[in-house]
């Protein structure tokens, strides 16, 4: 089967709820992303075959096909198609899957790879409580899924205390955790690890300043374990609270996969080659615990051990679910999102894919790595796991 490879891989920094990106369209968001992966590769945009984009809030300016709109915002033509998915938090990773599949199918040669969210301009879980709010049916889950699973609704919440229950992780545990998260994203931000990836947006601020947004804005510096502590737990009797919880994000992130042969045709430097990709789904009760399962099968299909993986990229949905990967594969946590995570850095859901894929490859190229592996829990139970090799 055709290789594919990553030859661009690049985000926006993060934006804090109504902070500096809340002022920008996704759509136009989005753009800024295509825009630099064109500019930075040098590929003649009218040769992109495809552009995947990741979404999970659809709704208002994120509906009615944001991928398309997101190419018609940005510099490529309107020659170039587009389509928007949804795998909730997983939504852009899976893009990139798709854009694999296509390339290492032989059916094409260029797919941009990417998602968009703004949490500020259109609050998660708005699709759903718009449209009870406008009496429009009785929502996602029949009846007949109620009652096969017992359960009202699905709640990610629940799901990600259960895990801590699981897994016997307390709140000294998890606050710990996210103070690391805060320390190591800080660090590499004066180190300066994410200077490769980041694409600097141009703002203005409700003073009327032009500025340059380049530095995730969620990262606590003076992040301490006592003002951790201090945050109102999430559930009376649990062990999760804000604080051990991803941030609300706005942000938009991309790859360009590419064939062996178009990377010959355009002159491209290839970051990574894509090793494997795999995608699976259990319990939608305790939802976020899939990553186990997930990397598991997936290295297995690699025929790889877990000491093989240089690098790991999980997302902190919430404390829990890094920690209890950690502590059912007995991985090593000091190859553990070596750059902090979203606890820190924010996870703009259905940009969060590609977006960690962009610090993966980047990181790996900083420490000499050879391979990654990336997971990511999502709603229904279900997870996608990557594993790139650098080139």
């Amino acid at each position: 089967m055709p290789d594919a490879y990553i030859v661009s891989a690049r985000r926006t920094a993060g934006g804090r709820r109504n902070g500096r990106l809340a002022g920008i369209h996704p759509a136009d968001l989005g753009a800024r992303v295509l825009d630099a992966i064109v500019a930075e590769t040098g590929v003649d945009p009218a040769a992109i075959d495809d552009v995947i984009i990741g979404c999970v809030s659809q709704i208002g300016e994120q509906t009615f096909a944001l991928g398309r709109n997101v190419v018609l915002a940005s510099s490529l033509p309107d020659s170039v198609p587009a389509v928007t998915i949804d795998r909730q938090c997983g939504s852009s990773q899976q893009a990139l899957h798709f854009a694999a599949q296509a390339v290492m199918s032989g059916t094409q040669d260029l797919v941009i790879a990417g998602g968009v969210e703004s949490m500020s301009r259109v609050a998660m879980g708005s699709p759903v409580t718009l449209a009870a709010q406008a009496g429009m049916g009785e929502g996602p889950f029949a009846k007949s899924i109620q009652q096969r699973y017992g359960v009202p609704a699905f709640s990610q919440f629940t799901g990600a205390q259960m895990v801590a229950d699981k897994y016997g992780l307390d709140r000294d545990t998890l606050d710990r955790f996210a103070l690391d998260s805060h320390r190591k994203a800080a660090a590499a931000i004066d180190a300066e690890a994410f200077a490769r990836e980041i694409v600097p947006v141009e703002v203005t601020t409700p003073k009327g300043e032009r500025l340059m947004h380049e530095r995730d804005e969620g990262v606590r510096a003076d992040a301490s374990l006592e003002s951790i502590g201090s945050v109102k737990l999430l559930t009376e009797g649990g062990s999760l609270s804000a604080a051990t919880a991803s941030q609300v994000c706005d942000g938009a992130s991309g790859v360009l996969v590419a064939s062996e042969a178009a990377v010959k045709a355009h002159g491209l430097i290839p970051l990574a080659r894509i090793h494997n990709l795999t995608v699976t789904a259990g319990d939608p009760v305790i939802m976020l615990e899939e990553p186990v399962p997930g990397t598991r099968r997936a290295l297995d299909r690699a025929g790889l051990a877990l000491d093989d993986i240089d690098l790991f990229e999980v997302n902190e949905a919430f404390a829990s679910i890094p920690l209890a990967w950690l502590k059912a594969l007995g991985a090593d946590p000091a190859r553990l999102n070596v750059h902090g995570g979203a606890i820190a850095l924010g996870h703009p859901l259905g940009a969060t894919g590609t977006k960690l894929m962009a610090t993966l490859v980047h990181a790996l190229h900083a420490r000499g790595g050879r391979y990654g592996l990336q997971t990511m829990c999502e709603g229904g139970g279900i997870a996608n796991v990557t594993i790139v090799e650098r080139v």
